[in-house]
C-alpha cells in the first residue's frame, strides 16, 4: 500500500522486472521529478505525451521534449521561439504590423491614439514628427500595475468581499431568530392586552353588581312605604264600615276623614337600569394604541478598504493659504468657475456669455448663450465640453466643437446648478416653475436616472425656491448641496439618503448668518464652501466636521469655487470679478 501511494504522489516511472525465484515480481522506482516543482507532477511533452519536457515554445505555448523539437519547428523555424523550459513565457509576443505583415510592432505612436507600429512605420510619412513609445517599456509598466492590482485583489479586495459575504450570510442566517423575537413580542403585547381587557370587564361587572344592590334597596324602600299606606287604607275602611253600621252618636261625631291624606299619592319612583355604551372599534386607533411596526429601512454606508497599502496619504492643510494667481474676468458680477484642466478655467456671471481663461489670465475663448439669456451655472464634462444651464428656459445646453445644442430640456422645472460626477453623470439642482419645490436629479447622458427630493419622513431635503443651490459630488459619492436660502450644507449618500447637515461654525459666522454659495470637494474628500457674507471659505471633512476656514489673501465676497486635479482652489470674487487661485494644502 505504501509503494502504491508513493507511485501516485510522484508519478514515478516503474520498471517491472520479472525474476525467477521465490521473490516473485520485483518493483523498482525511478523518481524523475521537475526540479522546480519537487512535490508536484512531472511535466510531459505535449506532442508525444510520454517523454519528460525539456524545452518550451514561447510563441505556441507548447511543452517539448528533445526528440519533438524538430517536429514542432518543421513548418518554419522563424515562426517559433524555443527556450529552456525553466525560461518559458519570457519572450514578448509582439503584434504583427497591419502595414508591414512581415514585421512585429515594437512601438506605439503617442500622437495616433497609441496604435501599434513597426520600425518601418516610424520612418513613414504618416508618422513623421510623432512621438513613439517602446512597447516593451509600456508592457513592463503595465505588468507592474497588474502585479500591484493582483496583490491588492488577493490580499485586500477579495478577502474584504469574502468578509462582507460572510457577514451577509450570517445576517441572513439570523433573520429567522430576529423575526421570531418580533412575533413573540407582539404576542406578549396581545396577551397583556387580553389581561387588561379581562380586568376592565371584571371591574365593570363588579360595578354593575354594586349598582344592582343600590337599585334594589331604593325600590324596596318605596315598596315598604306603599305597603304601610295600603295597611292604613285597609284599617280605615274597616273603621268606616263599622261606624256605618253603628248607631252610636259619639263615634260617628268623632269621625275624622283621612281621605285628604290618602288622596296625596306617593311620587312615582323611576329608577332606570344602567346602560353600557360601547365605544365603536376604530381599527386604526386600536392599532396605534396597540403599537406599530417600523418600516423596513435600508441604509448604505461607505465601505472603506482599511489596509495601509490602500490608504491615500493624508495631505494636511496649510496654516495660511498661498495666493498663486489672479485672473481678471471683467464680469460685473462673477458667479461660477469650472476647471477645464489644470491650465484653463471657464467662468460666467450675470451676462449672456461665458469666458475661458488660462491660469495666467489670458482670454482663450468666449461663448454666447444660445437664448441670449444669462446662464445659471456652468460645468465641464469628462470630454472637456462646456455645459451650462438657463433656468428660465428650462434647458441645459452643451457646447461641443463650437456648436451649442440642447442637452436636457425640462417641463415644469428649471435647472439651476450643475455638477459632473466621477462616473460622467450630470447632477442638476432644479426648482419648480411655481418656486415651491426643489430637488436634485441625476442624468446619465440626457436620461433621468435618479431623483432626490425628500428624506425618510417625507420632508423636503431642500428649500423650495429658485435660490442658490450649488452642487458637488465628493470622492465617497456623497452629494453635497449648498442651500443658500436654508443657510445649510445638505449632504446625502449616492442613494439619496440624508447623511448630515452643516449650518455654520461660531468661529466663522459671528454676527452674520451662514449663507453658503459655491461648493466643491478635493482629493481628501474635504468639502469647501464659499460663505460670501462672512468673506471666507469653510473647510469640512467628509462627515461634516468643521476643520478650518480661509479668509486670507484679500478674500472678498467669495462665490463660485472649484478645485483642479492638483488640489488648487479657484475662488470667484463676486464684485471684484476676479478668480483667485490658491494653494491651501501642504
Amino acid at each position: 500500500i505504501y509503494e502504491l501511494f508513493v507511485f501516485i504522489r510522484t508519478r514515478s516511472q516503474i520498471d517491472v522486472n520479472r525474476e525467477s525465484g521465490s521473490s516473485g515480481i520485483k518493483l523498482i522506482f525511478r523518481k524523475t521529478m521537475d526540479p522546480q516543482n519537487s512535490v508536484q507532477d512531472v511535466h510531459r511533452c505535449d506532442l508525444c505525451e510520454t517523454a519528460i519536457v525539456h524545452s518550451y515554445c514561447d510563441f505556441c505555448h507548447v511543452n517539448l521534449c528533445i526528440a519533438c523539437i524538430g517536429k514542432h519547428i518543421s513548418n518554419g523555424y522563424d515562426k517559433h521561439k524555443i527556450v529552456p523550459f525553466q525560461e518559458r513565457r519570457s519572450t514578448l509576443i509582439y503584434p504583427i504590423c497591419r502595414t508591414h505583415s512581415h514585421k512585429n510592432c515594437k512601438f506605439q505612436c503617442k500622437d495616433c491614439d497609441k496604435i501599434f507600429i513597426c520600425s518601418s512605420c516610424t520612418a513613414s510619412e504618416q508618422h513623421r514628427g510623432h512621438t513613439f513609445l517602446e512597447v516593451s517599456k509600456v508592457y513592463n509598466t503595465k505588468k507592474e500595475i497588474i502585479g500591484k492590482d493582483t496583490k491588492e485583489l488577493e490580499n485586500l479586495i477579495s478577502p474584504t468581499y469574502e468578509k462582507i459575504a460572510l457577514d451577509l450570510e450570517s445576517h441572513l442566517a439570523n433573520l429567522d431568530g430576529g423575526y421570531e423575537k418580533l412575533t413573540t413580542t407582539i404576542s406578549k403585547q396581545g396577551e397583556q392586552w387580553h389581561r387588561e381587557i379581562d380586568t376592565i370587564i371584571n371591574k365593570m361587572k363588579t360595578e354593575i353588581s354594586e349598582i344592582k344592590v343600590k337599585h334594589t334597596a331604593i325600590l324596596q324602600k318605596y315598596l315598604v312605604e306603599i305597603k304601610h299606606t295600603q295597611s292604613l287604607i285597609t284599617n280605615t275602611l274597616q273603621a268606616i264600615r263599622k261606624i256605618e253600621q253603628s248607631t252610636e252618636v259619639s263615634s260617628t261625631i268623632e269621625y275624622r276623614s283621612k281621605l285628604t291624606e290618602l288622596r296625596k299619592l306617593p311620587p312615582k319612583v323611576q329608577v332606570s337600569l344602567p346602560t353600557f355604551i360601547p365605544k365603536p372599534i376604530d381599527r386604526e386607533t386600536l392599532c396605534s394604541l396597540f403599537g406599530h411596526i417600523t418600516p423596513l429601512s435600508t441604509d448604505t454606508e461607505e465601505n472603506v478598504l482599511s489596509l495601509n497599502q490602500s490608504k491615500t496619504s493624508v495631505i494636511e492643510l496649510l496654516g495660511e493659504p498661498v495666493l498663486v494667481a489672479t485672473i481678471q474676468t471683467w464680469y460685473q458680477n462673477l458667479r461660477s468657475v469650472a476647471c477645464l484642466n489644470d491650465d484653463c478655467v471657464w467662468t460666467c456671471g450675470l451676462t449672456n456669455d461665458m469666458k475661458c481663461f488660462s491660469t495666467i489670465g489670458s482670454l482663450l475663448q468666449t461663448v454666447k448663450t444660445k437664448s441670449e439669456e444669462r446662464p445659471s451655472d456652468i460645468a465641464v464634462d469628462k470630454d472637456g465640453n462646456l455645459l451650462y444651464s438657463i433656468r428660465t428656459a428650462g434647458t441645459v445646453f452643451k457646447v461641443k466643437n463650437g456648436q451649442t445644442k440642447d442637452f436636457i430640456r425640462l417641463h415644469g422645472w428649471g435647472p439651476c446648478n450643475l455638477c459632473v460626477t466621477s462616473t460622467g453623470d450630470l447632477l442638476v439642482t432644479m426648482c419648480r416653475d411655481d418656486k415651491t419645490q426643489s430637488k436634485v436629479v441625476r442624468f446619465s447622458k440626457s436620461t433621468e436616472k435618479q431623483t432626490i427630493q425628500f428624506d425618510d419622513k417625507g420632508k423636503p431635503l431642500y428649500s423650495g425656491n429658485d435660490k442658490i443651490k450649488y452642487i458637488s459630488e465628493n470622492g465617497n459619492h456623497n452629494i453635497c448641496v449648498a442651500d443658500w436660502y436654508a443657510h445649510a450644507i445638505v449632504v446625502v449618500n449616492q442613494d439619496g439618503k440624508l447623511r448630515w447637515r452643516y449650518t455654520g461654525h461660531p468661529s466663522v459666522t459671528g454676527k452674520k448668518s451662514f449663507d453658503p454659495c459655491g461648493i466643491t470637494t478635493d482629493s481628501q474628500n474635504r468639502i469647501l464652501t464659499a460663505d460670501s457674507d462672512n468673506h471666507c471659505i469653510h473647510i469640512l471633512d467628509q462627515n461634516g466636521q468643521f476643520l478650518s476656514y480661509i479668509d486670507k489673501c484679500d478674500l472678498k465676497d467669495p462665490w463660485g469655487v472649484c478645485v483642479d486635479n492638483n488640489d488648487s482652489l479657484f475662488v470667484c470674487e463676486y464684485y471684484k470679478s476676479s478668480v483667485k487661485k490658491r494653494k491651501y494644502l501642504k
